[in-house]
């Protein structure tokens, strides 16, 4: 089956549904997602979207930016995030986005690494309530079609541009032809035994990057975060306990109950901090201790975690949670440009796929979902632009003889080995299949 579109969108994120809100609207739009249009990692982000307070913040949000990142920052793509910041909050915020206020103002919290409490948030299940959002606006469109359930393969290229690509959906093959394409296909924490992510993201655009011969960048640089709900013999997905709960004054205990680390240090240091305790203790887990807080405040701003740890036999109103790091986020990508594009022409990506050398070497706290709304809203612009002056026709090509699940471990092999040349650090018994 063969189709044609303006644009073609892969990926039902927060990248990927506001790329195809910023489009013209005149412009005929397809999103395609590998699984349901909600089984993505934005719907699990709790914590909140990080933004600049008010123009004299840019400057303190950029300097916290670039020291979590290590200063292996891309700078310009720093100023861009933080200036950018505030006009696509206030545009979610049109679209009907919740955002939780004490006495009628915005209530920031704070996060790891931030001078500052600059994050914005919906109770604790932001991501959930950012995609409901979004989506709800989308199916206001009536020039954007929605395709669930359909795994990409490969794109089709003539002339080293992009013309479309090519998806499996259930036995059959689709072939989606497009002026433009937009890779919005996440990030790559189902490679990983221990991940936070979705399963079923396994780095499908890093694998069709890299069979096309699309600049990458930065592959080793995958953010570990320091605390996901511990489960014995758990082989699924962690659970993760927000940052935001030891921004609001969590606090990371060793077996003696005794703290052990300044929690609101960046990421990949507390992480570290915890591996060190572990060892020490001679335990696979460490305690986060919140009951302090108070069981009403608790139960209010954090309900969905006191309601899953709950649901896991934890009281974190009464009991300390276990604790130890999962893979999180993957800073590295596809190379972009300031407007999203990558090396190869009509083809841009946007959110955790891509590269856009905001996080450097590691992710400020709440930066995820603002770098999604940012830069794919600067590829939409750029798209509006260009499109106008490209031609595509369906053609007919070859069908593939091949399954779903044996083109998806195919791509898997492909991105696992590139990582794994990046670093010694990267053994097979980090990852779910080897």
């Amino acid at each position: 089956m063969a189709f044609k579109y303006d644009v073609l969108i892969v990926g039902s994120g927060v990248s990927g549904l506001y790329c195809a809100l910023n489009l013209d609207e005149n412009l005929n739009v397809a999103v395609v997602s590998k699984s349901s249009l909600d089984n993505n990692n934005t719907y699990l982000a709790q914590g909140g979207i990080s933004t600049a307070r008010d123009k004299d913040d840019i400057e303190s949000f950029i300097e916290d930016t670039l020291k979590a990142g290590q200063y292996e920052n891309k700078i310009e793509a720093v100023e861009i995030l933080a200036k950018e910041s505030i006009e696509n909050i206030e545009q979610i915020v049109r679209y009907g986005m919740p955002l939780d206020k004490e006495n009628g103002e915005i209530d920031y919290t704070r996060e790891g690494a931030h001078s500052i409490n600059r994050i914005v948030h919906s109770k604790d299940n932001t991501g959930e309530i950012v995609y409901k959002t979004l989506i709800k606006e989308v199916s206001k469109r009536g020039n954007i079609s929605l395709i669930e359930d359909a795994c990409l393969v490969d794109i089709f290229t003539e002339k080293e541009k992009c013309i479309g690509a090519r998806f499996l959906k259930g036995d059959q093959e689709l072939h989606i032809f497009s002026k433009v394409l937009v890779l919005a296909t996440g990030g790559i924490g189902g490679l990983f035994k221990k991940s936070t992510n979705q399963r079923h993201l396994t780095g499908d655009g890093i694998a069709i990057a890299l069979k096309n011969k699309i600049k990458i960048k930065n592959l080793k640089y995958i953010q570990i975060h320091p605390t996901a709900f511990y489960e014995e013999n758990n082989k699924g997905r962690r659970m993760l306990i927000s940052e935001s709960l030891r921004g609001e004054g969590g606090k990371l205990l060793n077996k003696n109950k005794e703290r052990f680390v300044d929690e609101l240090l960046p990421r990949d240091v507390v992480s570290r901090a915890i591996f060190e305790q572990m060892k020490k203790d001679g335990s696979q887990y460490v305690y986060l201790d919140a009951t302090h807080l108070g069981e009403e405040y608790l139960k209010n701003r954090f309900s969905f975690i006191y309601n899953e740890c709950l649901a896991r036999g934890t009281d974190i109103t009464k009991e300390l949670i276990k604790v130890s790091p999962a893979q999180h986020y993957f800073m590295g990508g596809i190379d972009v440009d300031l407007k999203s594009k990558t090396s190869m022409e009509n083809l841009y990506a946007v959110g955790e796929v891509s590269c856009t050398g905001v996080h450097g070497a590691n992710r400020l706290a709440s930066n995820s979902l603002l770098e999604g709304l940012v830069f794919s809203k600067r590829a939409a612009k750029d798209i509006n632009r260009i499109v106008g002056n490209i031609d595509i026709k369906v053609k007919n090509l070859d069908y593939i003889d091949t399954t779903v699940d044996q083109a998806i471990f195919d791509n898997i092999n492909i991105v696992i080995n590139e990582i794994k040349k990046t670093s010694e650090d990267f053994s097979d018994e980090l990852f779910a299949y080897r």
